[in-house]
């Protein structure tokens, strides 16, 4: 097996973490896989000279854009920060990352990175998502690109964009996973002490978010509609209605596209909606149930042993947040 090349695009005023996350996880891979296999991380800017970070991290370069060679890049991926993206002032910067990206087997953006590869045109007739507070921005400077507000990250195609800056980790983690497989992103995970899928997020849904984008019409239509409401009639019969398809075709069909069962993803969704109510606010576990589609407390809590492996009063006591009292 052999390294991996990644290039972490980083540039002045952005998140140290937008770079720092990604790295960890590509360098946590490669010592679990171990035997030369994993990933060659490099740190690019675009006159290979220092950035620094918006918390005054000097943030050291490997080499200029100009130096990457396109075609020995398998990953490329853009961070950014914080701050309202303004976009690049030199036309050097988009230009580059155009160039290096249609040489790269995949390109990806932190947080606002994603304004960076609009400007480069590459989310031009993509679905693409940023930092929630950046997703009406994006939306109006960059119309042909569809924004998702409500993602972890997005992958259309070889782009993905991911959320906020941490989201940037969750992002590695998922292509970790599509290059080693679940059992090398588990341990990844567990050694840096992730959630091989986040619950929830800036409204997200990780169970939709690791099985979508696969998914072709009219199936992913209707995993959106599981995800935008998760206490609605999701029986297989409503399910294959929505997709105009039989039951038995629809259910073939759903488990040979995402691996699980209608009546599993479902599950799933909703024991998802209501972790993060458990964690956000102090709702009674029953109202929470019935929020979620579950039918009663004791549902839900079956459900969350099966799904999580504790009950919702022990999740909550858990992982609650201080916000939420």
């Amino acid at each position: 097996m052999t390294l991996r090349t990644v290039v972490l695009v980083a540039s002045d005023a952005m998140q140290t973490i937008g770079v720092a996350g990604p790295l960890e996880i590509f360098d946590a891979a490669t010592q679990v896989l171990g035997d030369g296999a994993g990933y060659d991380v490099r740190i690019a800017t675009l006159d290979g000279r220092p950035v620094r970070a918006s918390g005054g991290m000097r943030i050291a370069a490997d080499l200029s854009l100009g130096q990457v060679r396109s075609r020995g890049v398998d990953t490329l991926i853009v961070g950014g920060g914080m701050a309202s993206p303004q976009g690049s002032t030199d036309p050097r910067f988009p230009a580059a990352i155009e160039r290096i990206s249609h040489g790269a087997r995949r390109t990806c953006s932190v947080c606002a990175g994603a304004f960076h590869l609009a400007e480069a045109g590459l989310l031009d007739g993509r679905t693409a998502t940023t930092h929630w507070a950046f997703c009406d921005e994006l939306a109006r400077r960059h119309p042909m690109v569809t924004v998702e507000p409500d993602r972890i990250f997005v992958r259309d195609g070889p782009v993905t964009t991911s959320a906020g800056a941490t989201a940037g980790m969750d992002l590695a983690l998922a292509l970790v996973e599509e290059d080693h497989g679940a059992d090398v992103a588990r341990a990844v995970a567990r050694w840096t002490v992730m959630f091989l899928q986040r619950p929830g997020g800036q409204s997200q849904f990780s169970e939709r978010l690791g099985i979508a984008a696969d998914v072709t019409a009219p199936l992913r239509a209707v995993l959106d509609d599981v995800v935008a409401d998760p206490a609605a009639d999701h029986s297989l019969a409503a399910l294959a209605r929505r997709a105009s398809l039989s039951e038995r075709h629809f259910r073939r069909r759903f488990l040979d596209q995402t691996g699980t069962t209608p009546a599993r993803f479902v599950e799933r969704v909703r024991v998802e909606a209501a972790r993060e109510l458990l964690e956000r606010t102090t709702t009674p576990v029953d109202q929470i149930a019935a929020r979620c589609g579950f039918g009663s407390a004791e549902t839900l809590r079956r459900a969350c042993l099966r799904v999580i492996g504790v009950g919702p009063a022990d999740y909550r006591g858990r992982f609650r947040t201080s916000a939420a009292g």
